[in-house]
């Protein structure tokens, strides 16, 4: 499965974009990338995945300084920021990510998967590559990759001594800052690379009960350090250690209904309001990661060991029902000063053992085992805050009974999960010809989960475990077009609802997708188009909501869910000095079967259950397309000026599985105009130009606990310069 002409002249980047800091005079072609994606150096066009790649030109070029940037460059991939500063929702082809659950994604740095829906937003600094895997992973990354896997890959340490620092300033206070020096230690032995970044915001969207903003960002701060040991050609030792905190504002939901009725569904998702809360949300977090890394090169193969280590708290504190003590016409006011927070701890701990061959032969192959540990500890606290007016309210209207001890407290649930996974795996290709090359992939995942209820003393117990083959036909039309076709599955873990509610267990979900695709360079080297469609069911596809009888929330199963879709992405080389790219997404769900237990739980929330057969599934935005342009000419020698122009398209966005909550289709539009000299930039940008008002996620009573509708606003129109050096 060779392509000669994709090693010569392929790839992501503007082709002045290379000259990046050099005022090397620039070349007429596309910048060729090489991936990982397959756990072996592969180039990107001979990968027979649909992969979406940002090369470290690409990220500079594109100003990706965050995973949520990369994300709203990719179609067919979402990223949701929802009640803390560090929680989000991904969903990728139509499978979405849920509260307090594994996500649908295998979020990969480094090496190490990070296994907690804490872990993804991060601030992106000192990146040499990222590469979106969309369609289920399963064979090779194991569970949570049902719907697809992400890769992360920082700077290595060099044996020459390099750094870079710089500064970004913007509207709402924003002020971040980044540097990383790299060098020898021992020639050609040893080397180390240090990277940080610091970020500070006073924030945009107004809490306007207290005056201030709500998405402040009092700091959030990432060191990174690198050791990297070569005492040989054929063995390299990769040591990484990163510590990172941030303090920032949480849970400013707004209510998006006039009315304080818990029968009443706007079904309006687009009426847009601010904050209005009378306390002001924080969210609170730390996270310390060690890696270890060997390669060692034995000629027939690479053994490679990868071990991690992850610890990250947690805290949030914010207001229970969103509103400020007048709330909404009096009504609302009636609960006082009504708190909840959440104390979250984690450490992971996973080790993988891999044998990947050389290419020395029509047979290629790679097999590992892996195992990971992770302890998760969470409490949740809603309460009065010391307040007897509320307390004394809460006692009559639902009868409550506190004690002077207890701080008003009413809602208390502390549990303790330990989960403890393993996996064999293993995938082959072996090419028939120059042209035909057959592709087989299996996996075994077995997962054994534990929870306590720290209160009660409650234990449960479970394990889930699945095979995830996968099966595949690569054929090489031409040196210039490659075709695949695979059937391919991804298994996600089941596991257990808060302790003492009556949906206890929610089952594991596993997903069969069946894709074909097309790889091409056409005219002459200047165009690359990709392309796949795909089909796939998810059996027991895992979803949020909230019974209504208990105000607990839960994660319940859809039997049955169809998605039919598309991906396709392409690079233009219009001139020597621009260039277009873009991409569409196409993933229409469908809800065939929604399951006995959970239709009786969804009737007893209040939601019309005739409506879900047959609605798509939740958080399914069917269309997104991204389309942009990049131009790039020499003012000088050595003076280059670089603008580029992204446009995103958003369509309609299904909230819940009764279709009832639709977010009107959304057009975005982020622009950068820079100057390069030999060794600075200076970028001017803006993101959401058009200051479009919507919100990245949305509850209906029925689905939230809430007694209204509440929204999670996304931010307004931002702007600012980035100030850059490197030597």
């Amino acid at each position: 499965m060779k392509i000669s002409h994709f090693g010569r002249r392929v790839s992501y980047s503007s082709a002045f974009s290379l000259c990046l800091f050099s005022g090397a005079p620039a070349v007429a072609e596309l910048e060729e990338i090489i991936v990982t994606a397959q756990f072996r150096t592969q180039n990107l066009q001979e990968v027979p995945v649909a992969v979406r790649a940002f090369s470290a030109t690409e990220i500079v070029d594109a100003g990706i300084s965050s995973s949520q940037d990369f994300v709203d460059l990719t179609p067919n991939l979402a990223l949701d920021d929802s009640f803390t500063y560090g929680n989000t929702f991904i969903s990728i082809r139509g499978v979405s990510q849920i509260n307090n659950a594994d996500s649908p994604v295998a979020i990969i740095v480094d090496g190490v998967p990070q296994n907690n829906q804490k872990q993804f937003k991060m601030q992106l600094f000192d990146i040499e590559r990222i590469e979106v895997l969309r369609g289920p992973q399963g064979s090779l990354y194991g569970r949570n990759a049902i719907g697809g896997a992400i890769n992360i890959v920082s700077k290595k340490p060099t044996n020459e001594l390099e750094g870079s620092v710089g500064a970004t300033f913007g509207n709402g206070g924003l002020q971040e800052y980044t540097g990383a020096i790299s060098g020898p230690i021992l020639a050609d032995t040893l080397a180390f690379r240090l990277a940080g970044s610091y970020l500070e915001r006073d924030g945009l969207i107004d809490n306007t009960f207290l005056g201030t903003e709500a998405d402040f960002v009092d700091e959030d701060y990432a060191v990174r350090g690198a050791l990297m040991f070569t005492p040989s050609e054929s063995l390299s030792i990769d040591l990484r250690l990163a510590t990172a905190e941030f303090e920032a504002g949480s849970s400013y939901d707004v209510i998006t209904d006039a009315q304080f009725n818990p029968t009443y569904r706007s079904g309006d998702a687009n009426s847009f309001f601010d904050p209005d809360e009378n306390f002001l949300g924080v969210t609170e977090g730390e996270f310390d990661e060690a890696t270890l890394k060997v390669d060692w090169d034995m000629d027939f193969a690479t053994l490679t060991l990868i071990t991690g280590y992850t610890d990250l708290s947690e805290n949030y504190q914010a207001d229970l029902d969103f509103s400020n003590p007048e709330g909404l016409g009096g009504f609302q006011g009636v609960f006082g000063e009504v708190r909840q927070s959440q104390d979250l701890d984690v450490e992971l701990l996973s080790q993988e053992i891999r044998l990947t061959s050389n290419e020395s032969s029509n047979l290629t192959w790679v097999a590992g085992a892996f195992y990971i540990q992770t302890d998760r500890e969470l409490q949740t606290l809603a309460g009065c805050d010391d307040d007897p007016a509320c307390a004394a309210f809460l006692e009559v209207a639902f009868g409550l009974d506190f004690t002077p001890d207890d701080d008003f407290v009413f809602i208390n649930r502390r549990e303790d999960n330990d989960n403890t996974a393993w996996a064999l795996f293993g995938q082959a290709e072996y090419s028939v010809s120059d042209k035909l090359t057959f592709q087989f992939g299996l996996r075994y995942d077995e997962d054994d989960r534990e929870q306590t209820d720290l209160n009660a003393g409650g234990k449960s117990t479970a394990t889930y475990d699945a095979w995830q083959p996968k099966l595949g036909l690569v054929y090489d039309f031409s040196e210039d077009m490659m075709g695949y076709a695979t059937y391919s599955t991804g298994f996600r873990s089941g596991g257990f609802n808060a302790p003492g509610l009556q949906l206890p267990e929610f089952e594991d979900e596993f997903l069969q997708n069946y894709e074909a695709g097309l790889k091409s360079e056409l005219l002459e080297g200047r165009l690359v188009l990709n392309t796949a469609v795909f089909w796939s069911q998810s059996d027991d596809y895992q979803f949020f909501f909230v019974d209504a009888a208990s105000a607990a929330q839960f994660i319940g199963n859809l039997e049955e869910v169809e998605i039919l879709g598309l991906d396709a992405d392409f690079r233009f080389l219009a001139s020597d000095a621009f260039e277009i790219y873009g991409g569409v997404g196409l993933a229409d769900t469908e809800i065939n079967e929604v399951g006995r237990v959970t239709s009786d739980a969804l009737i007893a929330s209040g939601v019309d259950i005739t409506r879900v057969e047959g609605s798509r599934a939740p958080k399914n935005t069917p269309v997104t397309f991204n389309l942009g342009g990049q131009f790039t000419a020499n003012v000088s020698s050595q003076i280059s000026l670089i603008a580029r122009v992204d446009y995103e398209h958003r369509g309609k966005r299904y909230w819940q599985v009764d279709n009832i909550d639709v977010q009107d289709e959304l057009n975005l539009v982020n622009a950068r105009l820079g100057l390069n000299g030999e060794s600075w930039a200076v970028t001017v940008w803006g993101r959401n130009l058009t200051d479009e008002e919507y919100y990245t996620d949305f509850n209906p009573a029925e689905f939230s606990g809430s007694l209204t509708d509440i929204g999670f606003p996304a931010q307004p129109r931002t702007y600012g310069v980035d100030l850059s050096y490197v030597f």
